[in-house]
């Protein structure tokens, strides 16, 4: 494991899950649960004579950012694309329950807490959703999930980090979505079918997932971040997620409210306006929405500087 100074200059696209994890929170805070040395493997690749990670892929744990406990999970693509089967998604959903009653334990035991001394959970996406070795467990997984976040609403906020290489894809896709606030780089990308199964299920002539740009275009975070998909867009480095962090970290839960896309009456008539502009355009590229949202050069907003593309990119209204 490299220093946690390190950390901060890595790439957060090339980190891996530890790395993620460990370079997240303050030095020398970060205590991991149900790591490697507890054994926790699925019991389902095993029987298949498929290879096992002793973390199943999937580190916890929780450290801190200045006063906030932050308890984290972070996904490593490398193990079978980071998905998700029934120990990851026990890890998931305990963590989150583990934040939830520490919440519920501080509050009723200290009065006078400040909005900077409340956990968070933070998620580092990486994964293509369910793992289909385990299938059912898998799925029961992600629905197990989706209830602890709604068990965590207005108590601990839940943030999602993006910006990995594998991207947040399948029924994590759903899960991202339903957390409070989501932070990319503009190498994260974010959807609910990845590029190679649309191709393989409609045809290359609908969606070509060799077409880098095309992709990026389509499900990457300067795409998601015009759409409202995507609350925070940083620099790619750890040190840039971490900081970005740090400043959602101590906001009252009321404010995040304010950047979900899911969970109340107002937003869903959102989406049906967007549903709506979409059938009225029948937009070709994703430029052509960009374009919609104001942006006059929409054919170059992909290849602006990053600094000059947040400075001076319009963001889709509805």
């Amino acid at each position: 494991m490299p220093k946690w100074n390190d950390i901060q200059e890595q790439s957060f696209l090339e980190s891996d899950a530890r790395a993620r994890a460990v370079g997240l929170v303050d030095e020398g805070t970060f205590t991991e649960l149900a790591g490697p040395f507890d054994r926790f493997y699925s019991p389902h690749l095993e029987t298949l004579g498929e290879a096992v990670e002793f973390d199943d892929g999937i580190v916890t744990g929780v450290g801190k950012i200045g006063k906030t406990p932050v308890f984290v999970i972070s996904q490593e693509g490398r193990f079978i694309g980071g998905s998700v089967g029934e120990v990851g998604g026990a890890k998931m959903v305990n963590t989150i329950r583990l934040a939830v009653e520490f919440y519920d334990k501080l509050v009723a035991e200290h009065s006078d807490l400040t909005d900077e001394e409340k956990p968070v959970v933070v998620i580092s996406f990486e994964t293509g959703g369910v793992r289909l070795h385990e299938s059912n467990a898998g799925l029961l997984a992600h629905a197990e999930v989706m209830d602890q976040l709604q068990k965590a609403r207005h108590k601990v906020p839940v943030i999602t980090l993006i910006g990995s290489k594998v991207g947040c894809f399948g029924g994590m896709g759903f899960v991202a979505a339903a957390t409070d606030a989501i932070i990319m780089s503009e190498y994260g990308r974010l959807g609910l079918t990845g590029p190679e199964v649309i191709e393989q299920e409609m045809g290359k002539e609908e969606f070509d997932s060799s077409d880098r740009a095309l992709v990026f275009r389509t499900t990457g975070g300067r795409h998601k971040y015009i759409m409202g998909d995507c609350n925070v867009l940083v620099h790619g480095k750890v040190a840039d997620f971490r900081e970005a962090l740090g400043k959602l970290a101590g906001l009252p839960v009321s404010e995040f409210e304010k950047m979900r896309r899911i969970g109340s009456p107002e937003l869903v008539e959102k989406q049906l306006k967007l549903v709506a502009l979409a059938a009225e355009m029948q937009p070709k590229d994703a430029r052509d929405v960009w374009a919609k949202a104001g942006n006059a050069d929409a054919a170059t907003l992909d290849s602006k500087p990053f600094d000059e593309f947040v400075a001076s990119v319009k963001r889709l209204e509805v």
